[in-house]
Order: C-alpha cells, then sequence, then structure tokens
C-alpha cells in the first residue's frame, strides 16, 4: 500500500517534526483508516530507509499520524511512502 506524507503534526505554536500526516491512497473514511493503526511506515531516502509505526487516525476523511524516531526532512513533504 502507498501513501503520501501531507504535513507535519503542528499546533498553532510547535510543530512536530517526528509526527507526520500520511493520506493513504483509496482511503477516504475514518473506519477505513482504523484498519492501517499498528502498521509500519518506510519512507525511502538517499542513504537509508526511515521506518515509523502508524499511531493514530487523523480526521474525518482517512488520514493516518505516523511517528518516526528521528525527525522528518522537509523534502519529505509530498513525498510517496510504503505501508506494511
Amino acid at each position: 500500500m502507498e501513501g503520501t506524507i501531507v504535513n507535519y503534526r503542528k499546533s498553532v505554536h510547535v510543530q512536530t517534526p517526528n509526527h507526520v500526516i500520511v493520506q493513504i491512497a483509496s482511503v477516504d473514511s475514518k473506519e477505513k483508516a482504523a484498519k492501517f493503526v499498528g502498521k509500519k511506515v518506510i519512507y525511502h531516502t538517499g542513504k537509508k530507509d526511515m521506518i515509523g509505526k502508524i499511531n493514530a487516525i487523523h480526521g474525518n476523511k482517512g488520514a493516518v499520524r505516523a511517528v518516526f524516531e528521528t525527525g522528518m526532512p522537509g523534502q519529505c513533504l509530498g513525498q510517496k511512502v510504503k505501508i506494511e
């Protein structure tokens, strides 16, 4: 399955670079997105793979939140990730 990194998890004053919002292809509801909680997310960089985990749904349109160990680079926004 494939998804797209949409944005970082943010609040009014704080941006959390190791939490990202991922929109999964062909998922358009909370119920469908809930099936992906607990799955692995892999972002391929040039040198290594960054591995995270989906920990919650985000909103009502099928987006999910993924947590990575390290902060994600700004170049990752809009890029594809693999979901296993």
